[in-house]
C-alpha cells in the first residue's frame, strides 16, 4: 500500500472499534477481526502490535467518552475487551500464517531436494552417455598422471583394452616425434600454471602405427581451486593427416618427374639466404636443356615427357649430398639448389657432374636421344643475395652459357648480368617509347665527292631514354628487331625523315639538284607483306619523287634473302627507290651474286677505308677499294664510302673513283636544321 492508503485502512479498522466500543449490546469480537485485519496487511513487526494497543489505550477511550451514555469505567472496561481480542486475533492469525509459511517452506525444501537428486542423475547420466558414446575419445586421471577413466572411442583409437590403459600412466604416452613443447605445457599444467592446452600430438599404438591426434588437455579444480583432475579430450585426425600430407607433396612435387616444383625450390631458397647463424654461403646451377622444342614438335609431348622424367632421375642422383636439392621449375629448366657449399669449386663440380650426367643418351622407345644442357651457376655469400637476385642471375647466365655453344656451364658475372637487365629493360620499354615519342631521328650529311657538294643524308634514329639518356641504334635495333616492334618503328622512322625531306625542298637546300634521302631497312622490315604499299603511301602522302628515296639493306640480309623475299625491292626499284647494299664486304656474299640483287648503290663498309688515313696510304687497301669501285661502276652501281674521316681520305678515295662518302671529316649526325652547314 502507499501512505495513503495505509492510512484509509487504518481509519477503517479504527471506526469498527469505534462502532464496537458504543453498540448497545456489546461485542469483543470486533476487535479480534481488526487484529487478523493488521497481520493480513503485514503490520507483523516485533514492535507493530505492543505500539498499536498503546493508541487504542490512550485515545480510544477519551475520543468515545463524551456524548456516548456510557460511563467512564464501562468504556475503560470494554476498551480492555477489545484490545485482549485484538490482540488474540493478531497472535492467532499470525500463528497461522508462520505455520502456513513453515509448511509451504518445507514442502518447497522437500520439492527441491527431489529436483537436485533428479537433475543430478539426468545430469550424470547424460554425462555418462556422452562419455561413453562421444566420437572423441575422453580420459580422465589424477595430478599424479594415473589414468582413472577413458571412453570405448579413446581405447578404440589406442586399439588396446580399457584395463591396460587405466594401469597406465600418462608419462607412458611419449612419441618419437613429441615436441619439446608438448611436454613443458603438460608439466605447466600439473603445476597448476595453465589451465589447459591443445596440440597436434601422435601416438604409437600396439600394432606399431601412429594415430594423429588432436589432443585438448583441461585442468579441473576443486571448490578451493586446488588442482584435482586432469581431463584430456582426443580427436583423431589421422586420415585429415595424410591426405594433407598428400596434398602437401602434391603442391610442392612436380606431377612429371617427382622432383620438388618451383613452389618448394623457392621455400628452400628464401630458408637458405634467409639470416642464419650457421649459413653463410649458397649456390645454385640453373639448367636448360638444349634442343628439347626440337624433340616435342619432331617425336611428340608424349616422348618429350619420358625424356624429361628420365632426365629428372640423372639430376637426382647428382646431388644426394646433405644441403643439395634438384627441382623442376618449368617445362625443360631443372635447378639444383646447394646450401652452405664448401667452396665455389664445389658448386661447379656440381654443374660439371650434372652435364657429365646427361652426355650419356638416353633411351626411349627405343630410341637414343642425346641430351645436351646449359647451365647458369651463381655462389655467393648468403647475405648479399636474395632468393629472386639469385634466380635471375642464375637465369640470365645460364642464357649466356646457351649463346655461347650449350653444352656447358657459364658462373654468373655481374657485368653480364648489369648488361642482360638493362637489354631486358629496354625490350620492355621499347612500345612505350615509340608510342610516346621518345625517338628522334639525327641526320648525317652524303657529300658527291666529285665537287664536295651536299648529295644528301641518311636518316639515324635515336632514343632518348629517360633513364639512360641518348641511345645509339646499336643499343635497342637488335631489340625491336627481335621484338618485331622495328616494324611501326622503321614505318615511323620513313615517314618522319620524307616529311623532313620534303622540308628541305621547300627550303631550297641543295640547289636545282634534289637531295637523296637514306633510310636503313631492316630484315624484319624486308619480309613485312605491306612494305611496297607502305613505302609508296608515304611518298605520295608528302609528295617525294620516289627517285630522292634510298633504302639500305645490309649485305648479309640481302644475300640470304630470296627471289620471293626479293621482289618487294624489286617492285620498289622499278618504281625509281634506290635500293644501296649497307656494308658491302662484311658479309659472306661473291661478287656474282651483284647480277641479281636489285642494288643501285654499294656501301663500303668503314673497315675499307681505315687503310687509307696514313700517309701514304696502305697500296693493298687501295687496290682493293679500286677493284671494287671498278667492278660497281661496270655494273652501273655507285659507290658510297663510310667512316671517312681524314683530308687524306677522302682525297685518296675521290681519287679511286668514289661517287659520295659520309663521316665525322665531313659532320657529325644531326638536327635536320644542322643540314645546310654541310653544304
Amino acid at each position: 500500500m502507499t501512505r495513503d492508503e495505509f492510512e484509509a485502512h487504518l481509519v477503517s479498522l479504527t471506526e469498527q472499534l469505534t462502532d464496537a466500543l458504543h453498540a448497545r449490546h456489546f461485542s469483543p469480537e470486533a476487535g479480534r477481526h481488526v487484529g487478523e485485519a493488521l497481520v493480513d496487511a503485514h503490520c507483523t513487526t516485533a514492535e507493530a502490535l505492543p505500539r498499536i494497543l498503546g493508541i487504542i489505550d490512550a485515545y480510544l477511550p477519551l475520543y468515545c467518552g463524551a456524548g456516548s451514555g456510557l460511563d467512564a469505567e464501562e468504556i475503560r472496561v470494554r476498551c480492555g475487551r477489545l484490545q485482549h481480542a485484538m490482540a488474540s486475533g493478531y497472535a492467532a492469525s499470525l500463528q497461522q500464517r508462520t505455520r502456513s509459511e513453515q509448511e509451504a517452506l518445507s514442502r518447497a525444501t522437500l520439492s527441491a531436494q527431489a529436483a537436485v537428486a533428479r537433475a543430478l542423475h539426468e545430469s550424470e547420466t547424460r554425462f555418462r552417455a556422452v562419455f561413453e558414446d562421444a566420437a572423441v575419445g575422453i580420459g580422465i586421471a589424477d595430478m599424479d598422471g594415473h589414468i582413472m577413466d577413458t571412453n570405448r572411442a579413446m581405447n578404440r583409437m589406442l586399439g588396446i583394452a580399457e584395463h591396460q590403459v587405466r594401469a597406465s600412466n600418462i608419462a607412458d604416452w611419449t612419441h618419437p616425434d613429441d615436441g619439446p613443447e608438448v611436454w613443458r605445457m603438460q608439466a605447466e599444467l600439473r603445476r597448476g600454471e595453465r589451465d589447459h592446452y591443445q596440440v597436434e600430438k601422435p601416438y604409437q599404438r600396439l600394432d606399431g602405427t601412429s594415430l594423429w591426434t588432436n589432443l585438448t588437455v583441461s585442468l579441473l579444480r576443486d571448490a578451493d581451486s586446488r588442482p584435482q583432475y586432469m581431463l584430456a579430450m582426443v580427436e583423431d585426425i589421422t586420415e585429415r593427416r595424410l591426405l594433407n600430407l598428400r596434398l602437401r607433396y602434391q603442391a610442392t612435387h612436380d606431377a612429371l618427374t617427382e622432383l620438388p616444383n618451383r613452389a618448394m625450390f623457392f621455400e628452400r631458397l628464401e630458408q637458405a639466404v634467409a639470416p642464419s647463424p650457421g649459413r653463410r654461403r649458397v649456390g645454385l646451377c640453373y639448367l636448360d636443356l638444349d634442343g628439347f622444342k626440337a624433340v616435342n614438335d619432331s617425336l611428340g609431348h608424349a616422348v618429350g615427357d619420358r625424356l624429361l622424367i628420365a632426365v629428372g632421375e640423372r639430376l637426382s642422383m647428382c646431388a644426394a649430398e646433405p644441403g643439395q636439392l634438384i627441382a623442376r621449375i618449368g617445362g625443360d629448366e631443372f635447378v639444383a639448389l646447394y646450401v652452405d657449399p664448401p667452396s665455389r669449386k664445389a658448386v661447379t663440380d656440381l654443374a660439371q657432374a650434372l652435364l657429365d650426367e646427361l652426355a650419356t643418351p638416353v633411351e626411349v622407345d627405343g630410341r637414343e636421344l642425346m641430351v645436351r644442357a646449359s647451365i647458369g651457376v651463381v655462389e655467393g655469400p648468403t647475405a648479399e643475395l636474395n632468393a629472386n637476385e639469385i634466380l635471375r642471375s642464375a637465369d640470365i647466365t645460364m642464357y649466356r652459357a646457351k649463346a655461347d655453344g650449350g653444352n656447358r656451364y657459364a658462373l654468373a658475372d655481374p657485368d653480364s648480368d648489369a648488361r642482360a637487365i638493362s637489354r631486358h629493360h629496354l625490350t620492355h620499354h621499347l612500345p612505350a617509347a615509340l608510342k610516346g615519342s621518345e625517338f628522334f631521328i639525327e641526320y648525317q650529311p652524303l657529300i658527291r665527292m666529285e665537287d664536295g657538294s651536299l648529295e644528301g643524308a641518311e636518316a639515324l634514329v635515336r632514343w632518348s631514354h629517360p633513364r639512360h639518356g641518348v641511345l645509339g641504334p646499336d643499343r635497342f635495333i637488335p631489340l625491336a628487331e627481335h621484338t618485331g616492334l622495328i616494324v611501326p618503328l622503321g614505318r615511323w622512322v620513313l615517314r618522319e625523315s620524307v616529311r623532313q625531306a620534303c622540308e628541305w625542298q621547300v627550303q631550297g637546300i641543295g640547289g636545282s639538284r634534289p637531295l637523296r634521302l637514306n633510310v636503313n631497312l631492316s630484315p624484319r622490315q624486308l619480309n613485312h607483306p605491306d612494305l611496297v604499299d607502305e613505302t609508296v603511301a608515304v611518298l605520295d602522302e608528302f609528295g617525294l619523287p620516289p627517285g630522292s628515296l634510298c633504302l639500305e639493306i645490309t649485305e648479309s640480309a640481302m644475300v640470304r634473302a630470296d627471289d620471293h623475299e626479293l621482289k618487294p625491292l624489286r617492285q620498289l626499284a622499278d618504281l625509281g627507290v634506290g635500293i644501296a647494299l649497307d656494308d658491302f664486304g662484311t658479309g659472306y656474299s661473291n661478287l656474282a651474286s651483284l647480277r641479281r640483287l636489285p642494288v643501285s648503290t654499294l656501301k663500303l663498309d668503314r673497315s675499307f677505308s681505315e687503310g687509307l688515313q696514313q700517309h701514304p696510304a696502305d697500296p693493298v687497301d687501295m687496290k682493293i677499294v679500286e677493284g671494287i669501285v671498278s667492278l660497281a661502276h661496270a655494273l652501273e652501281l655507285s659507290v658510297t664510302v663510310e667512316g671517312v674521316e681524314t683530308c687524306n681520305q677522302a682525297e685518296r678515295l675521290r681519287e679511286l673513283g668514289c661517287d659520295s662518302a659520309q663521316g665525322w671529316y665531313y659532320a657529325r649526325p644531326g638536327p635536320p636544321e644542322r643540314l645546310p652547314e654541310a653544304v
